[in-house]
């Protein structure tokens, strides 16, 4: 049974060793499944050669491709623990991770050795250092070279993932290969994924997303992932034709920058040969307004499959379906491999229609939060991870996010869902971003503002805005006052910050 890393890639090895498993783009190497046991056996032997034993936390702050794919696989199926390190995080959560996550080992590639040095100065404990570049890691002599670890375990640790820490320093989640597996095998019955699927990774590795979905899911399906180091909308669809790429895993804010340059494309998208591989591709991370699938099925025509994953849950958790099958817009769909329930404040299941909490049980649940028992024994009971999400479901079952307990608008006593606005404001032509919050109000308690970016192009005023959202949500939900930025504060997988957006309005009012 494939319920660990080690065991994915020897089952593959031995029943497909030549189908092809990652593909770099820009350096044009690759890895079949024989040739990727060869290179899980040969970070597992120099990691020996470091001395470090099985459970060692090993952490990596690097781009995405193919020694960064080497490593996070190698690291796990050797019995150790990788720690992948935020490459867009802020010094301060960086210094805090590497720091409380006791890895001994960092590797880093050239682009991110001055960041480092600037992390590493502020941790008082030893860290060993090793450089990585095209050619691979410069790995160092060994003093203290020890054997080989046992063969990981299902319940062995195998990925420390930090949440991106949106309030307050992230946590670290501790991922079990058990789970690790579960989310990869989430995400393939969820889409059907068969051998023959080939996803394009454009999310880093760093997050969930790309970790489990377009890692994980190839691994236990026995498919494979074009893998370039970072996303880039100009390449994006090239690649997609040039690899013969049948699905892909992005978040809103790409969606946006794929439409934006739709008509610069040179695919005749619906009837171009060259695309006819592609399927589907999905979103996750972040919510996506119906408007904006919709725009990207007009656009592209190609199902978009709204999903929904955590760090603490190994990724997916509910996705809609394929076509033919009933998709919903504004829901996140079914639940795959899980249970969830949506529960009152009680703990009690909540009737159809009735905005509760998401509280999930499954064989892909962290076993806990890394040093913090505090937060273990919040999140996690009798077997359910709380979430903090807000959402209801409908008569079908289909799940429909609503917003995070902790971002909850409560105006004169009535509680106001962020993503309701938010939804509202994505509809207008001149909006590329939107998020609402609640602010303090003496008469209120709490107001209801809304910061925007606009794309480019096109202009709008604040009071066009007011209109349009009071024509959507009513006078008592429509925001008070809009702010307009270049930018709102989002975390790795591209979703918007919400709770750092008051401390950006303060800025602005002074």
């Amino acid at each position: 049974m494939m319920e660990t890393v080690r065991a994915c890639i020897e089952r593959h090895a031995d029943a497909t060793p030549e189908r092809v498993f990652l593909i770099a783009p820009e350096s044009g190497e690759s890895l079949d499944f024989a040739q990727l046991r060869s290179a899980v056996d040969d970070v597992s032997q120099q990691l020996d050669r470091l001395g470090l034993p099985q459970g060692a936390k090993v952490a990596f702050l690097m781009n995405n491709g193919y020694w960064t794919l080497r490593l996070f696989l190698g690291v796990m199926a050797s019995n150790r623990v990788i720690v992948p390190l935020n490459a867009v995080a802020g010094t301060v959560q960086l210094v805090h991770v590497l720091d409380h996550s006791d890895s001994e080992v960092v590797f880093v590639s050239p682009e991110y050795r001055d960041k480092l040095a600037e992390i590493m100065a502020q941790i008082e404990r030893p860290i060993r250092v090793i450089e990585t570049n095209d050619v691979g890691p410069d790995w160092p002599e060994g003093a203290t070279a020890v054997a080989s670890p046992p063969l990981p375990m299902p319940d062995d640790t195998a990925l420390l993932l930090y949440t991106s820490g949106s309030t307050g320093l992230p946590k670290g989640a501790v991922l079990s290969h058990r789970a690790v597996i579960s989310g990869g095998r989430n995400v393939t019955e969820g889409h059907q994924l068969q051998p023959e699927d080939r996803a394009l990774c454009v999310l880093p590795v760093y997050h969930i997303n790309g970790a489990m979905v377009t890692v994980s899911a190839p691994l236990y399906s026995g498919g494979s992932v074009v893998m370039p180091r970072r996303f880039s909308a100009t390449d994006y669809w090239n690649l997609v034709a040039e690899h013969r790429c049948t699905w892909s895993s992005i978040v809103p804010t790409i969606i946006k920058y794929l439409l934006d340059r739709a008509a610069q494309e040179p695919f005749d998208f619906g009837n171009d040969e060259r695309l006819a591989a592609f399927r589907f591709a999905r979103s996750a991370s972040a919510p996506l307004a119906a408007v904006t699938l919709e725009q990207w099925e007009q656009t592209f025509r190609v199902p978009m499959i709204e999903t929904l994953g955590l760090t603490e849950t190994a990724g997916t958790v509910a996705s809609n379906p394929l076509p033919p099958a009933a998709r919903k817009p504004g829901s996140v769909g079914l639940p795959y491999g899980n249970e969830i329930q949506i529960v009152d404040d009680k703990g009690k299941e909540c009737a159809p229609q009735v905005i509760g909490e998401l509280a999930i049980r499954g064989s892909n649940l962290l076993d806990h939060y890394y040093k913090n028992p505090q937060a273990t024994s919040e999140s996690i009971r009798d077997g359910w991870f709380y979430t903090g999400d807000l959402g209801r479901k409908d008569e079908e079952g289909y799940i429909f996010i609503t917003g995070r307990s902790k971002e909850l608008i409560i105006r004169g006593g009535e509680n106001i869902a962020p993503r309701e606005i938010d939804d509202v404001l994505y509809k207008h032509e001149a909006i590329l971003e939107a998020a609402a919050v609640g602010v303090d109000d003496e008469n209120y308690g709490q107001e209801v503002v809304a910061c925007v970016v606009v794309r480019d192009g096109f202009q709008c005023s604040e009071e066009e805005l007011k209109t349009f959202c009071e024509a959507g949500v009513g006078k008592y939900k429509a925001p008070k006052t809009i702010y307009f930025f270049d930018d709102l504060p989002k975390g790795p997988s591209g979703k918007i910050l919400r709770l750092k957006l008051p401390d950006l309005i303060e800025k602005q009012r002074q």
